[in-house]
């Protein structure tokens, strides 16, 4: 091979694999993305179930009183 030629080689593959950390870049971001709306999701229904406990030993105590 000529030295033209593994210049062009490497061009190429520095473009490749500048467009590799690009697309592993975006993946990154909408995985980021999707974690956090997960936590929300999660963190939501934490505290739902927490209140929802809350309720139900509030009510157990109530029972138990008239019982």
């Amino acid at each position: 091979m000529q030295k033209h030629e593994l210049n062009e080689i490497l061009h190429a593959l520095k473009q490749y694999s500048g467009e590799i950390t690009g697309k592993i870049t975006e993946l990154e971001e909408r995985m980021d993305e999707r974690f956090d709306r997960l936590e929300t999701k999660f963190n939501s229904t934490r505290a739902e179930l927490i209140e929802t406990q809350e309720t139900v030993d509030f009510l157990s105590s109530k029972t138990m009183q008239h019982e």
